[in-house]
């Protein structure tokens, strides 16, 4: 018997500075009943999906960086959306910012949690790959300042096996953004077993460091998801924010990736859009057997430098 499970993956157009969390919520509450209404039981939505991608502006008062954080998850604004998924019986996975007091002092995370198709909270990860930086850039044309809003997660990279028949009683796990990029991040995951990634992203259209060309920042971007994807026989639900938010772009492209490696879904605009597709668990178990067949192949003897070291250091001159 197919192991199937129909996913929504849910494309933000723009959130500017001015829109509330309410007429964010109201947004993604109308692609999660067009999710309901076309059959699917999981929806994937972006990262910072309540708030305008706060990061490219420099602010150095804390109400005002606090104001794009969460303090309890459902809260007031969000709690409509956690009420019509139990009432829909369909979970969704949620990217926002996260402000918890942990050992007497308050700390920010950039998060996302995995909620059930009865409204609750069934897992959470913290985003660990935060790019950018942390001082001021006053010369570049904005800012990408994760480093200085966020800390490094704490969670790892887990997996949960989900409870749900509606989910075919998946092994899911959940990554964010820049996360995406680095092998490790799918790897420590498929070493437990992970049939679907679920990622949310706010990828600006201009690089601040150097000229690199459009083509290439959309071509690395599904390469990253669909060489984790095959490499680990797991499927990847890529939900971006996309358009111009206040006048700052972000590349759209959301996709649902194959444990094959191919898009077998794609946005074809920079708005809200919700792609579907049933996506088979066991669609990836050659791939996991035959291919990538870790407890037969991997040679863990020889990986040591990747825990070992973070920086590449060139082997000297020879004279």
């Amino acid at each position: 018997m197919a192991r199937k499970v129909k996913v929504a993956c849910a494309q933000q157009g723009p959130i500017h500075i001015a829109d509330s969390r309410e007429s964010v919520v109201a947004r993604l509450l109308e692609m999660l009943r067009e999710a309901h209404a076309g059959g699917c039981k999981l929806v994937v939505f972006p990262e910072l999906a309540l708030t305008t991608f706060f990061p490219r502006y420099w602010m150095e008062d804390d109400k005002e960086i606090d104001s794009y954080f969460e303090r309890e998850m459902p809260n007031e604004a969000t709690r409509p959306l956690f009420e019509a998924a139990a009432e829909l019986s369909i979970g969704f996975c949620l990217g926002y910012a996260e402000l918890v007091e942990e050992g007497s002092k308050l700390r920010r995370y950039n998060t996302c949690i995995l909620v059930g198709p009865d409204g609750r909270i069934i897992g959470k990860y913290r985003k660990v790959h935060l790019p950018g930086h942390a001082e001021h850039l006053p010369e570049a044309p904005f800012q990408h300042l994760e480093k200085k809003y966020f800390e490094i997660g704490n969670l790892g990279f887990p997996v949960w096996r989900t409870p749900y028949n509606s989910w075919a009683n998946g092994i899911m796990g959940m990554c964010i953004c820049n996360d995406r990029r680095w092998p490790e991040t799918y790897r420590v995951m498929g070493l437990q077993g992970v049939e679907m990634v679920m990622l949310g992203y706010n990828l600006p259209t201009d690089n601040i460091h150097w000229d690199e060309p459009a083509h290439l920042r959309s071509f690395h971007n599904h390469l990253s998801m669909q060489s984790g994807a095959y490499q680990n026989g797991t499927w990847v639900i890529g939900a971006a924010k996309g358009g111009k938010e206040d006048g700052f772009g972000l590349v759209a492209e959301s996709c649902i990736v194959a444990p094959t490696g191919e898009i077998v879904a794609l946005a074809t605009t920079a708005e809200d859009e919700v792609l579907q597709y049933d996506c088979d668990f066991d669609f990836g178990k050659n791939i996991k057997q035959h291919i990538f067949n870790f407890e037969k192949h991997r040679r863990i003897e020889h990986y040591q430098l990747i825990t070992e070291r973070t920086g590449a250091i060139p082997p000297s001159e020879s004279d």
